[in-house]
């Protein structure tokens, strides 16, 4: 009964060995894709990029419409509309493509907006939101919009959150309505 136990334990262990191998080298893949793509962006010269307040890195963003009012505090409330989304396949490929099997692949998946909300805007403290995005709110002024690009650790890092996987750059597209 030992040795059976024995074997089943050593398989056990074996098993679950070769699969964290092989996460661990999906997540480094996807890790490295998003990081790439991230500096590709903060590259283009239509970005600017911003250190975050955290000092953990830098946000990149650009401008869409500029706004003359006042920029709100770590503190303050603020009113915004926003759309959140990420490429889940391949930062290079387009938001809807067909593959080499010929199935239509959905790349750019939007995981927040307040357009899903009949564009009611959000409500929120600046502090109560990932770094990348309190970062660009800080800079912005109410009437901006802008394209903000946020990595990995200045969103939901290593983790993730619900359906967005670990080590995804996030991309927002935000406006700041109103400081409250």
């Amino acid at each position: 009964m030992r040795i059976k136990l024995l074997l089943l334990f050593t398989l056990s262990a074996l098993v679950f060995a070769s699969c964290s191998k092989k996460d661990d080298e999906t997540d480094a893949i996807w890790k490295d894709n998003n990081e790439a793509a991230f500096l590709k962006t903060a590259a283009l010269p239509e970005f600017k990029t911003i250190k975050s307040e955290s000092k953990n890195g830098s946000i990149a963003y650009k401008v869409i419409k500029s706004g003359e009012g006042k920029s709100p505090f770590y503190t303050d409330r603020v009113k915004v509309l926003y759309t959140g989304w990420f490429k889940m396949v391949d930062w290079n490929k387009p938001d809807i493509y067909t593959n080499e099997n010929g199935v239509k692949v959905t790349n750019k998946v939007i995981f927040d907006s307040t357009a899903n909300r009949n564009d009611v805007p959000s409500i929120f403290t600046v502090s109560g939101v990932v770094d990348g995005f309190s970062t660009a709110l800080q800079h912005m002024q109410v009437g901006d919009k802008w394209e903000v690009w946020i990595p990995a650790r200045l969103g939901y890092g290593e983790r993730g959150q619900s359906n967005i996987p670990g080590f995804t750059t996030l991309v927002f597209e935000i406006e700041l309505l109103d400081i409250l």
